[in-house]
């Protein structure tokens, strides 16, 4: 069977949707819809219910939907493990989203190299949702997120839990660090927590989805915003930003995510622990 009727088969379950699964495969839905045909040729039964609001599983799709997975994972670990340069035994896929990248996993990555030298390491930079879909499909082994979703086969744990503050351009920005604020939009807790604290507070004149765009901003242009600790306190030895006096602070978990399989190699223990150990040492107190 064609890889690719396993994986449209899953995006379609993941987003629930055909248009949708054709938007994040980057094909036509008329494709997406004859791949599904084929597959239900093959199979020979109905695998999706499909209306106006969506595409739900038959039961052969949710029988189905185990072995898809197992098929894709098996796939593209076989793809890997022969595409590996000699000396190395294994290929260990990690993802992160772009702030974890900054100090953690690019310090785990050499604790890697040293522990486990014969294991090759594969990273990449995406989202939770995205994150989360390959490690429900078996691409990916580790993931390390701020918002994982609860999904069978799949164990969640809090790694860290980095502390954001308020920081200023200004020294004497006092009670008025609203008037230059950029709003960095670290997630749905935090929004809530924030509106919270600030019910008054006027709409910001920025607001960005990512922390590094909104503190280069505020580097390069002035203001104020919430940032983690870990990555504003050479800022603030520097004297290039102030902490606001009195704000609130808050606090944002990361998780790290990975399969619940028991019949992983010691050398996969070994790696999630360099990832607690690197952890650990990110204090931000």
């Amino acid at each position: 069977m064609n890889i690719d009727l396993a994986r449209t088969f899953l995006e379609i379950v993941e987003t629930g949707n055909f248009n949708k699964a054709a938007e994040r495969l980057e094909v036509t839905q008329s494709t997406v819809s004859m791949r599904i045909k084929a597959l239900e040729d093959e199979l020979g039964r109905p695998l999706f219910v499909r209306s106006k609001t969506g595409a739900e599983l038959t039961a052969a799709g949710t029988q189905f939907r185990r072995y898809a997975a197992a098929m894709v994972r098996v796939w593209e670990q076989a793809r890997q493990e022969i595409a590996l340069p000699p000396g190395f035994r294994t290929v260990l896929n990690v993802g992160g989203q772009f702030s974890l990248w900054d100090r953690l996993l690019v310090q785990w990555i050499p604790w890697m190299r040293t522990a486990l030298p014969d294991v090759a390491v594969r990273a990449e930079v995406g989202l939770s949702d995205g994150l989360m879909r390959r490690l429900g499909e078996g691409t990916l082994d580790i993931g390390v997120m701020y918002s994982p979703q609860a999904r069978p086969g799949l164990h969640i744990e809090k790694l860290l839990e980095e502390r954001l503050i308020l920081v200023s351009s200004r020294r004497d920005a006092g009670d008025s660090w609203h008037r230059d604020y950029v709003f960095v939009d670290w997630g749905p807790e935090f929004r809530q927590g924030h509106g919270q604290a600030f019910p008054d507070l006027p709409a910001p004149a920025v607001t960005v989805s990512l922390g590094a765009l909104g503190l280069q901003y505020v580097l390069s242009s002035g203001g104020a915003g919430y940032f983690p600790m870990r990555v504003v306190r050479s800022y603030l030895a520097a004297g290039r930003l102030f902490a606001v006096e009195g704000a609130p602070e808050f606090r944002r978990p990361a998780w790290l995510v990975h399969p619940q399989d028991e019949a992983r190699e010691p050398w996969f223990a070994t790696a999630l622990e360099g990832l607690r150990h690197v952890a650990s040492l990110e204090n931000e107190d």
